[in-house]
């Protein structure tokens, strides 16, 4: 059965990751940095959003965590990503978990 690419669930390093992949798994990483967080409104609803910087043995890369995830997380914490997507935010490549995605502390 031929399954389209967009479909496949990659599992990847992060010196692997390009600009529009979508779903990444990333076994372990790290994180290094994370911003202060900010609040905002879209639509009515609150939210909540920070960046973290995420590092494993090949290279490091940005994630965003979006409302109950940013509290869940801290420097030092080792995530596993699941169906990520690599997007791009002046001109650095930044991970997402967006709707579907899940990330896990190990």
């Amino acid at each position: 059965m031929w399954i389209p690419l967009w479909f496949e669930v990659l599992s990847l390093k992060v010196s692997e990751l390009q600009v529009r992949q979508g779903n990444i798994n990333i076994d372990e990483v790290e994180i290094t940095e994370k911003t202060p967080v900010r609040e905002f409104q879209k639509f009515g609803n609150s939210g909540k959003v920070c960046n973290v910087v995420v590092k494993d043995d090949s290279g490091s890369v940005q994630l965003t965590l979006w409302n109950e995830d940013v509290d869940k997380y801290d420097v030092g914490d080792k995530l596993k990503l699941t169906d990520c997507y690599v997007g791009e935010w002046q001109g650095e490549k930044q991970l997402t978990t967006g709707r579907n995605g899940t990330i896990e502390k190990l």
